[in-house]
């Protein structure tokens, strides 16, 4: 496929709606950065290289920024809702792109479901704190409802409301950043926090590991590449927009919490308030009347980093659907929408019945539910963007394109620090997960179901439907009808 190609479906079906900052809005709020600040950053000053987690972010940003050179790279002649799967498809062959989807699709759902029992603990606490006390399942109830409506409407709606929960998520933790600067003035960003010793002292993997959860669902632009209005254009801006803003926000906020609290009581202080500490910092700051509000814009971005991880699953399961490997009826869009609604309804079912297990087993929403899912689903997306870096590689051997840097050392350089990334995941998930439970921890296994899994029906459609197999991932997708 061309750089200005778009698969049949995409050319008859769908009206592009997405610009570059809409899609960059998109990918952002998916990694949720007040979340990220909040749910992670302290575990990582508390358990990972203290006030070394700074540049750990700048570390992760590196290995990101190469994938996405090579990423990019391959979006600009790549335009289709896959993402992983066709990259992985062009690359790498049809047998691996099958896993390669059947792991998307765990593993976007899995975030999803994770986000929706994080957003009613959260939104349970901060409403309770203030009076109204209702059970963490209604929370979670009216989020997923309102995720529903936003996921059957077109993709256009949900990004200008993700554009205003992003704009104010940063806006909180950036008005944290400047008061903490006028009471500290240069301390606010202490020069040992990027001291190589600090950085690379006990606790580096664990805390590499936990700066990249923090970028989960950034590699989402090219999944809507079908939807903007120039893919070849659009895409690669907004996936090194997204890990540039990123990286360079994730830097400065953790440096200033870094010189909020001092290098020397820094893991102390992290060990013992955890998820309160950027609330207590903004207490100590900005005022309790700013504090209940960054807590009030917590449960905004645990919300809107569900609602941009529903719509990549939705979209995974999409692709898949028009391509047969799931059911056709899911690869479908609303007439009027141009969403993929059926697709989008599924998620949500899914997303309840998952809810609703957890619930009726008396399992916590954030420590059971929550930190099984997220970490399960963190762990398949770094698979598979290793898989993509390989891809790249794969899809640029012998093209005339081949760059050395671009479609070669680039991707190379981030295969490395994602399989490094991979070993961290795998051998920390009780970390990340919070437990000991044996039946968790072994929930990676998934993954090796769903690997095994899409090669064996490769194996089966090459030999039994030829012509269905020659046909997944092929330049021109199918034309869908409702």
């Amino acid at each position: 496929m061309t750089a200005t190609t778009r698969p049949a479906a995409a050319q008859h079906a769908r009206r592009p709606a997405l610009t570059a900052p809409k899609v960059v809005f998109l990918v952002v709020a998916a990694a949720a950065p007040l979340a990220a600040m909040v749910g992670t950053v302290p575990l990582a000053f508390a358990i990972g290289n203290g006030a070394g987690v700074p540049a750990t972010f700048v570390l992760a940003g590196l290995t990101l920024l190469c994938f996405s050179v090579g990423y990019a790279a391959m979006s600009r002649r790549i335009v289709n809702t896959g993402g992983f799967y066709t990259y992985i498809a062009r690359g790498l062959g049809r047998a691996p792109a099958l896993s390669g989807g059947l792991v998307a699709v765990l593993a976007y759902n899995a975030i999803t479901v994770g986000l929706a029992g994080a957003l009613g603990y959260f939104v349970h606490l901060v409403a309770a704190s203030h009076g109204l006390d209702l059970p963490w399942q209604l929370w979670s109830a009216l989020g997923i409802a309102l995720m529903a409506v936003l996921g059957y409407r077109q993709i256009d709606l949900s990004a200008r409301l993700l554009a205003v929960v992003m704009i104010a998520e940063t806006g909180i933790l950036l008005a944290l950043v400047a008061a903490v600067f006028l009471d500290k003035g240069a301390a606010t960003f202490p020069a040992a926090a990027m001291n190589p010793g600090t950085v690379a002292g006990p606790g580096l993997g664990v805390a590499l590991m936990f700066a990249l959860v923090s970028y989960v669902g950034f590699e989402s632009a090219a999944l809507y590449g079908e939807e903007t209005r120039s893919p070849h254009r659009t895409v690669p801006l907004a996936t090194y927009a997204s890990v540039v803003l990123i990286s360079g926000f994730y830097l400065l906020v953790s440096w200033a919490a870094v010189g909020a609290v001092g290098t020397g009581a820094l893991q102390e202080r992290s060990a013992r308030e955890l998820g309160d500490l950027f609330f207590h910092l903004g207490d100590e700051f900005l005022g309790s009347a700013a504090t209940t509000v960054m807590q009030v814009l917590l449960c905004l971005s645990l919300f809107g980093s569900m609602l941009a991880l529903h719509n990549a699953a939705n979209r995974y399961m999409y692709a898949l659907g028009r391509e047969r490997v799931l059911p056709p009826w899911l690869g479908s869009l609303h007439p009027r929408h141009n969403a993929p609604h059926r697709a989008s309804m599924v998620q949500v079912s899914v997303t309840v019945a998952v809810c609703a297990v957890f619930w009726a087993a008396g399992l916590h929403p954030y420590t059971n539910l929550a930190t099984t899912m997220l970490g399960l689903g963190t762990l398949g997306i770094v698979l598979l963007q290793a898989g993509a870096a390989l891809s790249v590689i794969g899809f640029f051997r012998g093209h005339p394109d081949r760059h050395w840097w671009r479609t070669v050392l680039a991707p190379l350089l981030a295969l490395a620090g994602l399989i490094g990334a991979t070993v961290l995941l795998i051998s920390n998930f009780s970390v990340v997960t919070g437990t000991d439970s044996a039946i968790v921890n072994l929930t990676p296994w998934l993954y090796v179901v769903a690997l095994a899994a899409g090669l064996g029906y490769a194996w089966w459609l090459r030999s039994a439907r030829p012509a269905r197999y020659s046909a997944l991932a092929a330049a021109e997708a199918p034309v869908t009808s409702n």
